[in-house]
């Protein structure tokens, strides 16, 4: 990125309601993908000027007390932490959050009303992933202070609205800050982002490719092969629908939900395997929770340099889109 790149990124991202909000310096936001998103990857990327967060999945609580211990000896920019209410562990998560004194939490796959009622006191700032516009206004009535409109391209858990159709329709219904994600990784999903309505950007599947990132080199490499059709989703008998990359494991498991195997056989089919894949680095065997956007993604960077490219781009983009119309 260029030094005028740089100043006019500033100047058109750096400085509005999600930013001032998060206290970072561009409206960037890591994905909380479990296994993958730990101190190490949150503090590169809140040092490189977005907002690292850490995913407390299922993590037992003496892990995730460590994890917020250490990344205070890695950064002193603003992070956050991501809560799954539906995790066994959400209610120690969220007392965690309270002992550490965590910037900013954001939460998924539930309503946030007690979280918001624990923490926001303590001047942590609640923002919750949505996927639905009615979700979005329930949370800005419980106290959000912003939202994460996150369509179906994403990786991982996902709705069943598109990330476009989504984040056009919360920005219009909801008067607090919009963050969007899903089958974003470059400056033209930003600027498009912001052109619905958006004021920053949520990204997993870029983030798992940055340098800084504990992911197994399997689980990257598996990333940078996919194209646009190597997605999958699993889970609908389950009803809790997973994007990843194609492999033996999505194979075996849809074939299971064809043939309509119990549920309780299918779940047990399924637990561990997204750690077989991330950690281990079993990638045919194991769950490669990706986004469609796997395909821009390419090669292996420091997460400021993905930071600092994907601004650079939108602010050139947006330049080369004002002079179309003069």
């Amino acid at each position: 990125m260029t030094d005028d790149d740089a100043n006019r990124g500033v100047v058109m991202f750096g400085a509005n309601r999600v930013t001032k909000l998060l206290n970072i310096k561009y409206p960037i936001i890591q994905g909380a993908m479990a296994w993958v998103a730990d101190a190490d990857l949150a503090a590169a990327v809140s040092n490189g000027g977005g907002l690292g967060i850490i995913a407390a999945g299922n993590m037992p609580p003496d892990a995730l007390d460590r994890e917020l211990s250490k990344i205070r000896t890695l950064t002193d920019k603003t992070f956050g932490l991501n809560i799954m209410l539906l995790s066994p562990t959400a209610q120690d998560a969220v007392e965690l959050a309270a002992k550490h004194r965590v910037p900013v939490v954001t939460t998924g796959a539930g309503l946030p009303g007690k979280v918001i009622n624990r923490l926001s006191p303590l001047g942590v700032i609640v923002v919750p992933v949505i996927a639905s516009v009615t979700h979005a206004e329930r949370v800005r009535k419980q106290g959000a202070s912003a939202v994460i409109a996150e369509g179906m391209e994403a990786g991982g858990h996902i709705g069943d609205i598109t990330t476009m159709a989504l984040t056009a329709q919360v920005t219009a219904s909801v008067d607090i800050p919009v963050i969007t994600a899903g089958g974003i990784a470059d400056g033209r999903g930003m600027l498009a982002a912001f052109a619905l309505g958006a004021e920053g950007i949520q990204m997993g599947t870029r983030f798992i490719c940055a340098a800084e990132c504990n992911a197994h080199d399997n689980f990257k490499k598996k990333i940078i092969d996919a194209n646009e059709r190597s997605t999958v989703v699993t889970g609908h008998l389950l009803g809790h629908p997973v994007r990843c990359i194609k492999n033996k494991f999505t194979q075996m498991f849809a074939e299971m939900e064809d043939s309509h195997a119990p549920i309780a056989e299918i779940d047990k089919f399924g637990s561990g395997k997204l750690r077989a894949a991330v950690v281990d680095g079993d990638v045919e065997n194991g769950s490669v929770m990706s986004g469609q956007i796997a395909g821009l993604v390419n090669k292996v960077q420091p997460a400021r340099e993905i930071i600092e490219e994907i601004i650079g781009e939108a602010a050139r983009l947006a330049g080369n889109v004002n002079r179309r119309f003069e």
